[in-house]
């Protein structure tokens, strides 16, 4: 059972279809966050990323572990109404490609914050499978 629903994330996080990149969070603590994102054959970027053999794009496995990543911030950071903006990605790996109708585990840690800067690391499974590991860092803006 999910710990939020989509309507639930889409009261925290600003972003929409056709680039919402999670469907569910499991499970939640202060630190740690597991969402779920189930590709169907019909997202945007797969129309020319391949035609012939469709694959999930790494950069989209990265904004998948970002997008969960400003899940977990909106609970822990104090202001309300602020956007998480990525400011740094590092060592990105990718291990296993994404086929559309796979549904993948999304794994953030927050290992540091600094100042208005939050430290985490993303892990994308398919069963148990590593996909795309990352480090990346966000800072919180307040729209205007």
């Amino acid at each position: 059972m999910p710990v939020m629903s989509r309507a639930e994330i889409e009261a925290v996080i600003p972003h929409r279809k056709p680039m919402l990149l999670v469907d569910e969070v499991l499970e939640q603590t202060d630190t740690t966050i597991h969402c779920v994102k189930t590709f169907g054959a019909d997202e945007f970027f797969l129309q020319g990323h391949f035609p012939d053999f469709p694959l999930v794009p790494g950069v989209i496995l990265c904004e998948c572990c970002l997008q969960s990543g400003a899940i977990l911030l909106a609970h822990v950071t104090p202001n309300q109404g602020v956007v998480p903006v990525a400011t740094r990605i590092d060592g990105a790996k990718f291990k296993r490609m994404v086929r559309p109708g796979e549904k993948i585990d999304i794994h953030v840690v927050l290992k540091e914050v600094v100042s208005s800067a939050y430290f985490m690391t993303g892990k994308v499974t398919i069963e148990g499978q590593l996909a795309a590991r990352l480090d990346f860092a966000c800072s919180v803006a307040k729209p205007e």
